[in-house]
């Protein structure tokens, strides 16, 4: 499909493998996006890695090659920011927006990724010219092996999602984005998601526990003042695992192997807002 040139080009920016290889392709001209859009859902909510590379390394490399890379947050009526963290934790919240596994094991329902990424990001494009007879471009960056995600992309009325890694001669696996954007001369980055989010696979919990224990120890918290308010009113516990038990009772000798990954979590979001 051609694009007209007057029409708005976006990428939505996760901060991960596969975005920073959309980075590193539109610096060097082989893909054609002026604009790279991060809705972070939060300082204590994002992977604190994720925000280091997002100031050390992305920022620079954007401006050193005329590419805006505009950091977003969720602005409430009254000028605060609201964070996806601040939200679960707010006292007497009961909000729920994260994919929780409930006590069946089935995923709970989720919001995160609409109200604190998808709408931010969509608030930026309209405000810049996007809408239903004029959509904006928006490229995600899912990559060959997790082509499985852009089916159940929903695509909102002012954008146009497209998959610039699959529309690549040939399409790009993970793999590829890590030699693009080493080739480029930057650090390849890890996956980018909040820190605490339940799509996670169990390494991840594995390697945070052993390398991070802080925030190990802050997601086993979290875990637990959730299921004291469901407690309190009388509901069934949730997990960030598909364990179906607390975080806090993680074993070290039932760690899995590396590629093999027995939770049967998918590992990311649907959409290619986060873990990109």
């Amino acid at each position: 499909m051609n694009t007209p040139k007057s029409q708005l080009r976006a990428v939505a920016y996760g901060g991960g493998v596969q975005s920073t290889a959309l980075l590193v392709l539109a610096a060097a001209g082989r893909i054609d996006y002026p604009v790279f859009l991060f809705a972070n859902v939060g300082a204590d909510s994002e992977d604190p890695a994720t925000l280091t590379y997002l100031e050390r390394y992305a920022k620079p490399y954007a401006a050193a090659h005329g590419i805006a890379l505009h950091e977003l947050h969720r602005i409430r009526r009254d000028g605060s920011t609201e964070t996806l963290y601040g939200r679960l934790t707010r006292p007497q919240s009961r909000s729920l927006p994260i994919p929780v596994r409930m006590s069946s094991g089935a995923p709970g329902t989720r919001s995160c990724t609409a109200d604190f990424k998808i709408k931010i990001m969509g608030r930026w494009l309209k405000a810049h010219g996007a809408a239903p007879s004029a959509p904006a471009r928006v490229g995600i960056g899912i990559s060959l092996d997790e082509i499985h995600r852009v089916n159940n992309r929903r695509a909102m009325p002012y954008e146009q999602p497209v998959y610039p890694l699959l529309d690549h001669e040939p399409p790009l696996r993970r793999v590829d984005c890590e030699r693009i954007i080493a080739a480029a001369g930057l650090p390849v980055p890890g996956k980018s998601a909040c820190w605490f989010c339940p799509l996670h696979r169990r390494m991840y919990w594995s390697e945070l526990r052993r390398d991070r224990p802080d925030l190990f120890e802050r997601s086993c918290q979290l875990e637990e003042l959730l299921n004291e308010r469901r407690a309190r009113l009388g509901r069934d516990p949730v997990w960030l695992t598909a364990r179906n038990r607390p975080l806090r009772t993680l074993d070290a000798a039932q760690d899995p192997l590396p590629g093999f990954e027995p939770d049967g979590n998918d590992g990311g979001c649907d959409n290619g807002a986060c873990f990109t």
